[in-house]
């Protein structure tokens, strides 16, 4: 069978095995997906063997994004804005290919929703590589406009100004952040990890249609229980559709196949992903 890897430290928690398998399974595909703990100071030999026996593709996770985009020598264009990988392919040629698929499974999860994103205006939480690595997908679904906000207002105008070409993209610091009708508003934050709240005053939740934490969880997060007290009727969405939606955009990568995601987050979020 082709065989296929997730690389991380640690690894043990990874459902990634789990989703593909699901994948290949819904698609009538073969393939052999395993979970492969790297060496902190080990990872590009353990990849570089991988391939040499004969490898095909591998997702890369923490912490190792950073090195898998070293470590690659061909990249897409947004994993090189981004300045991360999480997925390498191997080319006809033998060389390997690096691309950035959280972005591009976050819109889609988002699509799945049936969250709207055309000519919306969408407000992003936090001014980190998650934050990054959404703002290119998501300025593909022609949004009005999107907000980045952050505690340091300098990342935020920062991350704002490298996007600017591509679209209508703003930054500020949470102080003098303009109220607006934001449609969706995003966490790409690690409040929710931490057990806090990003500094958003509930104004900004008015025109909301849907909150989105980035931060995978099994129940509501603190972000999602704050949104849905200030605003019954409001959409709630954690993490648990990005990850599939990534893993689905890395399986297309490989095989040129696009699995559904909604099932595989309905599987995960019952525990049924093993």
């Amino acid at each position: 069978m082709d065989k296929y890897a997730v690389f991380g430290n640690p690894i043990e928690h990874s459902k990634s095995p789990a989703i593909h398998t699901q994948f290949a399974a819904s698609l009538g595909e073969q393939i052999d997906y395993r979970a492969i703990l790297a060496p902190i100071d080990g990872f590009k030999k353990s990849v570089t063997d991988f391939f040499v026996q004969g490898g095909l593709g591998a997702n890369v996770t923490m912490p190792f994004k950073e090195q898998a985009y070293e470590l690659v020598d061909e990249r897409t264009e947004l994993a090189t804005i981004v300045g991360a990988v999480n997925t390498i392919k191997l080319l006809d040629d033998g060389r390997l290919l690096g691309d950035n698929t959280d972005g591009v499974g976050f819109v889609n999860d988002l699509l799945a929703n049936n969250v709207e994103l055309k000519g919306k205006r969408i407000l992003l939480i936090g001014a980190g590589g998650a934050a990054r690595g959404v703002v290119l997908p998501l300025l593909a679904q022609q949004p009005s406009e999107i907000v980045i906000v952050n505690r340091t207002a300098a990342k935020a105008k920062a991350l704002a100004e490298l996007f600017a070409q591509y679209g209508k993209v703003t930054g500020y610091g949470f102080d003098d952040l303009p109220v607006g009708d934001y449609s969706l508003i995003v966490n790409s934050t690690s409040s929710s990890m931490l057990g806090e709240l990003p500094a958003l005053n509930k104004k900004h939740l008015s025109g909301c249609d849907c909150v989105y934490d980035m931060f995978y969880s099994l129940k509501s997060t603190l972000f999602m229980q704050w949104a849905q007290d200030h605003k019954a009727d409001i959409n709630v969405l954690d993490g648990s559709g990005m990850l599939v939606g990534q893993a689905a955009q890395a399986f297309y990568v490989w095989r040129n196949k696009m699995p559904e995601i909604l099932p595989v987050v309905r599987a995960l979020k019952a525990g049924e992903l093993k």
